[in-house]
């Protein structure tokens, strides 16, 4: 067994095809990338709800906006993905008989297109869909519509079938990438193929290549060449800057990912048990003190006596539970204080009369 699994790992060393510890490599790249850049936005929310809460309240879109800027210029200039070309990989049109083609040419156009779609927008839908199913599972719990209505019904049919297909995906590729290790598939990923392409190793002439000055570029001769041509060179001047941060930060994103991993909260609870801080003193958040009422009884948003007491766990404040779940529902901050929040942190309180 261990002859044959040695066998598996080195026998694609002899030819342009890496290894699955590779492939498999590069695809957790990017999936630590995330969590890590969120986690920096939900702290910047959170500590200038003013400047920057629309760093937490659209992070899909900047996110989705800055891996359109990486992916493009490294699949134009070194035809492969950042994660790829970070592992020292590229993308080949896959079934093509003639002369490979240089690696710092860049993809051809229906494979570039395809590859940037399959990189950039299938990953934002596939979050806003989980995003979808999870408020879908959160209003079937606490809503209040007959069970027998229409909604209802699509609602927990959306619910079942959820989880199922996003098991079939899941045994799908673990089914592609056990086919690649076994050397009975060209490519780990069914998304490769969609984009027509497969990964290969980068050769020493795609170095020099990616290396090389290149040849000089034509100067413009109109005002309309000028003015694209400054743009490109912003564009890919930007693109570099992210590229070069995040190859230079990618073991402090890892680390970041691991540090706030589900499995680590216990040690990060052990190692940062602080007393409880005391309310806020003032409101910096446009809002001001008269927002609170007088008596402790009154919900501050409805400013009637609070019914279904439920407190924030962000700041703290105590409202009636229909009011603050709606609120921050749409709103994502704590109605007082401003502070970026979510509905899980909402807490239920009950009085010793119950």
């Amino acid at each position: 067994m261990a002859e044959h699994g040695a066998h598996i790992t080195a026998a694609s060393g002899a030819e342009d095809r890496p290894s699955i510890f590779e492939v498999v490599a590069q695809d957790s790249l990017m999936a630590a990338v995330r969590p890590a850049l969120q986690h920096v936005a939900k702290v910047l929310a959170q500590a200038h709800p003013g400047r920057c809460g629309f760093l937490w309240r659209w992070f899909d879109e900047i996110f989705a906006g800055l891996a359109l800027l990486l992916q493009q210029h490294h699949l134009a200039t070194a035809s492969a993905s950042f994660s790829e070309h970070f592992y020292g990989l590229k993308r080949v049109v896959a079934g093509r008989a003639a002369a490979p083609r240089p690696a710092g040419a860049g993809l051809p156009g229906p494979q570039l297109r395809r590859s940037l779609a399959l990189l950039v927008l299938l990953p934002y839908l596939r979050v806003k869909l989980e995003k979808l199913v999870a408020g879908l599972r959160e209003d079937d719990e606490y809503s209040i519509r007959p069970p027998a209505s229409r909604r209802r019904r699509l609602q927990r049919a959306v619910l079942a079938a959820y989880p199922a297909a996003a098991a079939a995906c899941r045994g799908w590729l673990l089914l592609q990438r056990l086919r690649y290790a076994l050397g009975a598939a060209r490519s780990h990923c069914p998304l490769l193929a969609l984009a027509g392409v497969r990964l290969a190793r980068l050769t020493a002439r795609d170095l020099r290549g990616l290396r090389g000055p290149g040849p000089p570029p034509r100067p413009p001769a109109s005002i309309q060449e000028k003015v694209q041509s400054a743009i490109k060179k912003a564009i890919g001047g930007l693109a570099v800057s992210i590229s070069t941060g995040l190859s230079v930060g990618v073991f402090f994103l890892q680390f970041l990912d691991w540090w706030y991993s589900s499995e680590n909260q216990e040690t990060i609870k052990s190692l940062t048990t602080l007393p409880t801080p005391p309310p806020p003193v003032h409101l910096d958040y446009n809002s001001d003190p008269s927002l609170l009422p007088k008596l402790k009884t009154v919900c501050p948003l409805c400013r009637k006596t609070r019914v279904n007491d439920t407190a924030l766990a962000t700041s703290g404040y105590v409202f009636c539970y229909r009011c603050v779940y709606n609120y921050v529902r749409s709103h994502q901050t704590c109605p007082i204080t401003g502070y970026a929040t979510e509905v899980q942190h909402l807490v239920k309180l009950y009085s010793p009369e119950n």
